[in-house]
């Protein structure tokens, strides 16, 4: 019995079918956001489900500079494949913050590169890329905090979170969050950053939503731990 293989897709079916699912009101709700895409989220997993991963095409369809056509490409990748140098050049391009929070969730954190990026990025001059680090730092304190110095992490957001561009003071303020929650012998000093630096303090939180003020999320999350 002869086995049929399916053809890998080209980037211009795959254009071709993002295009078919470009949806005005989707775009128009993205760019309230900072992104500039009309493609429902559920639609394309689908269709990166569907086409299952393929490497060369994923970087195929990055390189169109595409932000629908670059989510569906971390999502079809195979994250240990691209070198740290790809992986830096590429969080560089990804200026969208759909597509810089998804190269970093679903591809950076899963490279063997990840730890030597996390420290490269975070001092980099550039706030976008250095949310990036502080993306990843946040990361390590909750699944891998071994070897962090997370005093000397307090001690550079007491110092530079409040004057942080929006992108960087949010990544700050969740790691800020996260090692107050994780670690109990930290957990004072950083509600107490929290409640003098008062980042986020009146951001708009959604009826059922955990605030991310950092003291508000912190006592929610531990709460939360101690009644389960």
């Amino acid at each position: 019995m002869t086995q049929t293989t399916v053809a890998p897709a080209t980037v211009a079916e795959v254009m071709a079918e993002l295009a078919a699912l470009e949806d005005a009101k989707t775009r128009g709700v993205n760019e309230r956001h900072g992104d500039d895409h009309g493609v429902n989220l559920g639609e394309l997993r689908a269709l990166a489900k569907r086409l299952k991963t393929q490497q060369d095409l994923a970087r195929r369809l990055w390189a169109t500079g595409d932000s629908a056509a670059r989510l569906l490409a971390t999502l079809i990748c195979r994250p240990r494949a691209f070198e740290r140098d790809e992986l830096d050049a590429m969080l560089r391009q990804a200026r969208t913050p759909k597509v810089h929070d998804w190269l970093v969730n679903y591809v950076v954190k899963k490279s063997p590169h990840a730890e030597a990026l996390r420290v490269a990025w975070a001092a980099d001059p550039d706030p976008v890329v250095a949310s990036a680090g502080w993306a990843l730092t946040t990361e390590r304190v909750a699944k891998k905090p071994a070897g962090l110095d997370l005093a000397g992490l307090l001690d550079t957001i007491e110092a530079e979170m409040r004057d942080a561009p929006d992108r960087l003071q949010w990544a700050m303020n969740h790691c800020l969050a996260q090692i107050g929650i994780e670690h109990a012998g930290h957990r004072a000093r950083a509600i107490d950053i929290g409640e003098r630096l008062r980042v986020l303090e009146d951001h708009p939180t959604p009826p059922n939503c955990t605030s991310p003020f950092a003291p508000v999320w912190i006592a929610e999350m531990v709460r939360r731990r101690h009644d389960g």
